[in-house]
């Protein structure tokens, strides 16, 4: 008499399935957090951002000392601005200041941060030297570079021949080269770990494969890790023209707006119609215009180079 022995495996396959199914069905049945999730970032972003806003929105259209209460005046304060020479001038040199550090930070932003996300030798304590800056406040920084660049005591005074009379916050070129120099110290470290996360990100087999067809250093840099950064640079391009726009302590601590109103950016011009002449009326115009000019240029450039339509360029991601 033959024993026929069945096999369990076709027995158990269904369970498995059935198993694989429930767990399937349970994952596709899990709730997203609801806006409850985001009720206390809400409520915060509300308190300190929006309502200040609104503040100053309807704190531009009136006149105010600080004592008493605000009286409406409509658009006196906008007309004024239109007509002040010094606020004119002012937005000149915000426009330009921002543009050099666009044009000065970005292309050291890319090459160093492209050069730290290698694996060469004494990267990591080069790296973390070069870093320092982003430890150092603004105001800690302004500081420094004002005490090293002194006319009497600092650098240009032992190096006459390189600084000519020293005074390099006595002339308006040299004043602005100060303030990109010491911008462009400060901050591009900052941009450049945002162009090393972004260059290590970039798949490898890219470069395998250029390497395959006989694509040398060079050409891998500019045909596949700069179009791979194009999301990066766009993103702290949007960072280096807003933080153009509101800096303010560098030019405080540095030129005070001098020599004479050569130096005067925008936000330090709030400042002085705000807290030194007790105008709030139209320091708060002069910051609204800040925010409304930041806001408008960034969406500019989010739509103009196609950012809010982007799509990830990892390997595999659609």
């Amino acid at each position: 008499m033959t024993t026929q022995i069945t096999s369990t495996p076709s027995a158990a396959r269904p369970l498995k399935v059935a198993r694989r199914r429930a767990g399937g069905s349970s994952t596709a049945n899990v709730a997203r957090p609801g806006f409850g999730w985001a009720l206390p970032a809400a409520l915060f972003f509300a308190v300190f951002a929006i309502v200040p806003l609104i503040m100053v929105a309807v704190l531009s259209f009136t006149t105010w000392n600080g004592l008493g209460s605000p009286q409406f005046v409509g658009m006196d304060n906008w007309s004024r601005l239109l007509d002040d020479p010094v606020m004119l001038k002012s937005i000149w040199v915000t426009l330009l200041l921002t543009v050099l550090g666009i044009l000065i930070q970005t292309p050291l932003s890319v090459l160093l941060g492209v050069w730290a996300a290698g694996y060469q030798r004494n990267r990591a304590v080069l790296s973390v030297i070069y870093f320092i800056p982003l430890l150092l406040s603004g105001t800690a920084v302004s500081v420094l570079w004002r005490a090293l660049l002194d006319p009497n005591f600092g650098i240009p005074a032992d190096a006459g021949w390189l600084f000519g009379d020293g005074n390099l916050f006595g002339k308006q070129t040299t004043a602005i080269g100060v303030l990109a120099f010491v911008s462009t110290w400060q901050f591009t470290p900052f941009h450049t770990l945002i162009y090393q996360g972004a260059a290590r990100a970039v798949p490898q087999v890219l470069y395998q494969a250029a390497e395959i067809d006989g694509a040398g250093r060079y050409r891998q840099f500019f045909h596949i890790t700069l179009p791979q950064l194009r999301n990066s640079m766009i993103t702290s391009m949007i960072l280096m023209t807003v933080g153009g726009l509101t800096t303010f302590e560098t030019v405080l601590i540095l030129t005070q707006g001098g020599p004479g109103t050569d130096t005067t950016i925008s936000a330090y011009y709030m400042y002085e119609k705000a807290f030194k002449e007790f105008d709030f009326g139209t320091g708060a115009a002069i910051a609204l215009t800040l925010v409304v000019a930041s806001t408008v240029i960034s969406l500019v450039v989010v739509r103009v180079s196609g950012y809010d339509k982007m799509r990830s360029t990892m390997e595999g991601v659609s």
